[in-house]
C-alpha cells in the first residue's frame, strides 16, 4: 500500500443532504468532490433505489447542493446556473433563483420556475406553492418590483456603492459573508401559476428555521426581530397559510429556542435553554408545547447532551439534516462522549437510542421506520449507511480506495484523569511504518470550539502527518462537549483547567510512550484551539514549534470586532471590557507574548470574522517585537472554515505550510 499523500483529499467524495422520496422507495443525495483546476467543489445528485439495492449519478451540471423531491416521487427539482447568460447576470447583481425538474429515470433537466430572490431554503407546501426564506435588506430595494430602467439604475447604485459600508447595528457582518448590515432572513411564499412572490415576515425580522405541519396549512418558526442589536434570545411564531396571520406563541421570555416542529396535530416540539446556569453553551432540554391553549413543558428535565454533532473531522463537505419528525416521533442527533448517536424521542419525554455504532452521523433521514445515515465509521470516510434489523448495512463505496490503497494508523486511545472524579480521553497515532527503538517526531493537535470532540474517525491531516513520520496525539480537555453541561463549561477559565488537562495528558504521553522525542514536539490547532496554541506558548517551552490557525489572542479586541465577539466573549469570559478588563486581559494570550521562545507560524484567513485577521496579526507582531522566530500566512477569499471547506488549492497550501513549518524544527 502507498503512504497518504498531502494533496489526497481532493479525490475524496464528501456526502450530504440525504433525503427519502415521498413513496420511500428512493432516496436522493448530494456527492461533493473537489475541482482543482477550477479550485472549487463540483456537486451533483444521485439517487438510490432501495428496492434494487443500487446507486446511480443524477445530475452533472456541477451545482447541484440541494433539491425537493416532487410528490409524485418520480420528479426532483433543484437550483442551479446552467447556461452562461445566466451566470453573467448573477455577477451583475441580479437576484433570483432559477429551478430545474428532472425525471429520476433519466432525460434532460428542464427549467421549472424562477423565484426573484436568492433563496436560502425552499419547502414544498403543494405543487404550486412553496415557502421559502431569503436575504432581504431595508436600505436596498426589492429588483422584482422595479421595472426594467429603475432596476438597471438601482444595480448602478450598488456597484457605486461597493466602495463604502454603512453600518447601524451589531453584529454587522458574519463569517465568510462580508458586511450583512440589516440583512434579514425573511420568509416568503411563493406561488408558481401566479409566479408571485409574498413576504410573510417582515423587514426586520430574522427567521432561523421553520417547518410546515402535515396537512400544510401552518408553519412553525423561531425567529428574532432586532434593528440595533442582536440579543440570544428569540421566539417561536406561528403562521397561518390560509389566513395570512401571525402569532407570537413563545412559551417563555429571555429564552434561547433552537429547534420547533410539529410532532403531533395538537402539539409542538421545540428544544431551548434560559442559559442562566452555563451561558450560551448550555445544552438544550426539550420541550412539548400545547397548541389548544399553549401549555408548556419541559419533557426532558435530566437530559444533559448536545443535541447536534459535534465529533470534528477536516473530511466533510455540504449540509444535511440533523432532526425530523416521524410519527409522533422526533428523531435526532447527539453527541455523548467522543461519538455521535440517532435517537428518537416521544412526547412523553422517553428517549431510544436508534444508532449506537461508534463513529460520526452526519446527516440522515426517516421514512416509514426505514432509516439511512451519512457516516464516518473508523477508519472509513464518508459513506452512506441503511439500518436493517438494528444493524448498520453500508450501501455506497465511493471511498473504500483510501482504506484498500493507502496506510492508515488507528488510533490508540488513552484515559487520562487531571484532578479526582475528572477524565478525559485521548488518542495517539503511531507514524507508519513504526520501528521500536526508534525516536520520533510529535504534534499535539487541539480541537476548535471549544465546546466540540475529538473521536476515532477519519481526520486527513492527522493520517497525513502519521505517515511523514510523526507521532500525532489529541484529547477533548475541559471544555470539550459530550460529558454534559458541568465538564463543559470554562467561561471565565479559558487557560486554566482546559490548559491543565491539555498539559497533563501531554504528560502522560510523553512518560508513557518513550519513542517520542521530547525534544522534538511541536503544538497546532484552530479557533479555540489557536487560542490555545497562543497560550501555551506563552505559558511553557516545552514544544519545539507551533502553528496558530484562525485564533483568538485577546479578548478585548474580539469583544468588539468580530461577529460573535460581544456576546461569545463576554459569556465566555464572564465578564466585559468595562466591568472587568483586566479579567479579559488575564484571559489574553497576548498579555504573555514576551514570555514566547516558540518559533510559530500564523494562519488565518481574511474573511474570518469569527476569529478576525487581527487577532492573528496581534500576536504574530508581538513575536516579532520580541524577536521569535514567527511567519504568518494570510489566505484571500478564505474564511474561518479554511481547513473544512476552503477552496482546494488554499487547503493544499495550508497543509504544506504548517507540514514544512514542523518538518523545519522537528527534523532538522
Amino acid at each position: 500500500m502507498k503512504n497518504l499523500e498531502l494533496d489526497e483529499f481532493i479525490k475524496y467524495k464528501f456526502i450530504s443532504g440525504i433525503k427519502y422520496s415521498p413513496d420511500g422507495e428512493k432516496a436522493c443525495f448530494v456527492v461533493h468532490q473537489s475541482d482543482v483546476n477550477e479550485n472549487k467543489y463540483q456537486s451533483n445528485l444521485w439517487i438510490y433505489s432501495l428496492k434494487e439495492n443500487k446507486y446511480f449519478q443524477l445530475t452533472a451540471y456541477g451545482e447541484e447542493r440541494s433539491f425537493i423531491w416532487l410528490e409524485d416521487s418520480e420528479h426532483i427539482i433543484f437550483s442551479g446556473l446552467r447556461d452562461e447568460k445566466e451566470k453573467e447576470k448573477k455577477k451583475e447583481g441580479e437576484e433570483y433563483t432559477q429551478y430545474y425538474r428532472i425525471n429520476i429515470h433519466g432525460g434532460e433537466a428542464n427549467k421549472y420556475f424562477k423565484i426573484p430572490k436568492n433563496v436560502n431554503s425552499i419547502k414544498s407546501i403543494d405543487s404550486n406553492t412553496f415557502v421559502f426564506t431569503s436575504t432581504y435588506n431595508p436600505y436596498k430595494k426589492e429588483l422584482n418590483k422595479l421595472s426594467e430602467e429603475e432596476k438597471k439604475e438601482e444595480l448602478k447604485k450598488r456597484k457605486e456603492e461597493k466602495d463604502y459600508e454603512v453600518i447601524d447595528e451589531i453584529p454587522f457582518w458574519h463569517n465568510g459573508g462580508s458586511f450583512s448590515n440589516k440583512d434579514r432572513n425573511r420568509l416568503y411564499k411563493y406561488n408558481l401559476e401566479n409566479d408571485s412572490v409574498e413576504a410573510i415576515t417582515d423587514e426586520y425580522t430574522d427567521v432561523e428555521t421553520y417547518n410546515l405541519n402535515v396537512d400544510k396549512t401552518k408553519i412553525s418558526f423561531i425567529s428574532q426581530r432586532f434593528k440595533a442589536k442582536m440579543e440570544l434570545n428569540n421566539d417561536i411564531c406561528m403562521y397561518d397559510i390560509n389566513d395570512k396571520k401571525i402569532s407570537k406563541i413563545s412559551p417563555y421570555d429571555n429564552f434561547n429556542y433552537g429547534y420547533v416542529n410539529f410532532i403531533d396535530t395538537d402539539n409542538l416540539i421545540f428544544t431551548g435553554k434560559d442559559m442562566k446556569r452555563f451561558g450560551l453553551n448550555e445544552n438544550n432540554k426539550f420541550y412539548i408545547l400545547r397548541l389548544q391553549d399553549n401549555h408548556s413543558k419541559c419533557i426532558t428535565p435530566d437530559f444533559d447532551y448536545s443535541i447536534w454533532n459535534s465529533v470534528g473531522s477536516d473530511c466533510r463537505y455540504g449540509s444535511s439534516q440533523d432532526m425530523k419528525v416521524e410519527n409522533n416521533h422526533l428523531y435526532f442527533v447527539t453527541t455523548e462522549g467522543f461519538n455521535s448517536y440517532i435517537n428518537k424521542l416521544n412526547i412523553n419525554g422517553e428517549i431510544q437510542r436508534i444508532i449506537a455504532g461508534k463513529g460520526s452521523i452526519d446527516g440522515f433521514d426517516i421514512s416509514s421506520g426505514d432509516l439511512m445515515f451519512i457516516g464516518l465509521r473508523g477508519l472509513n470516510l464518508q459513506e452512506i449507511y441503511r439500518l436493517k434489523d438494528n444493524k448498520e448495512i453500508k450501501i455506497t463505496d465511493f471511498n473504500n480506495w483510501v482504506q484498500k490503497e493507502r496506510t492508515l494508523i488507528e488510533p490508540e486511545r488513552i484515559t487520562v484523569e487531571t484532578e479526582p472524579g475528572v477524565s478525559i480521553d485521548g488518542w495517539i497515532m503511531k507514524p507508519v511504518n513504526f520501528e521500536e527503538g526508534k525516536k520520533y517526531p510529535a504534534i499535539l493537535d487541539i480541537h476548535g470550539g471549544p465546546k466540540t470532540v475529538y473521536g476515532e474517525v477519519f481526520y486527513h491531516e492527522m493520517q497525513y502527518w502519521a505517515n511523514q513520520g510523526y507521532v500525532v496525539f489529541f484529547c477533548n480537555p475541559r471544555g470539550s462537549d459530550g460529558k454534559g453541561d458541568e465538564f463543559a463549561d470554562i467561561r471565565g477559565k479559558y487557560g486554566t483547567i482546559d490548559y491543565e488537562d491539555i498539559m497533563m495528558f501531554t504528560d502522560e504521553v510523553m512518560d508513557r510512550y518513550s519513542f517520542i522525542d521530547k525534544d522534538r514536539v511541536g503544538v497546532t490547532g484552530g479557533s479555540y484551539g489557536g487560542f490555545m496554541t497562543n497560550w501555551i506558548i506563552g505559558h511553557t517551552d516545552k514544544f519545539k514549534a507551533a502553528v496558530s490557525q484562525r485564533s483568538i489572542s485577546n479578548w478585548v479586541s474580539m469583544f468588539g470586532t468580530t461577529d460573535i465577539g460581544y456576546y461569545f466573549a463576554g459569556d465566555q469570559n464572564a465578564s466585559t471590557p468595562w466591568d472587568s478588563h483586566d479579567n479579559m486581559w488575564e484571559q489574553s494570550p497576548l498579555k504573555y507574548a514576551d514570555q514566547v521562545t516558540t518559533p510559530t507560524l500564523f494562519i488565518h484567513s481574511e474573511e474570518d470574522y469569527r476569529c478576525w485577521i487581527v487577532e492573528g496579526i496581534q500576536m504574530f507582531t508581538a513575536l516579532k517585537y520580541h524577536g521569535v522566530e514567527s511567519r504568518m500566512c494570510i489566505f484571500k477569499g478564505e474564511n474561518h472554515e479554511l481547513s473544512r471547506s476552503g477552496k482546494p488549492k488554499h487547503r493544499i497550501r495550508r497543509l504544506k505550510e504548517i507540514t514544512e513549518w514542523f518538518d523545519s524544527y522537528l527534523k532538522s
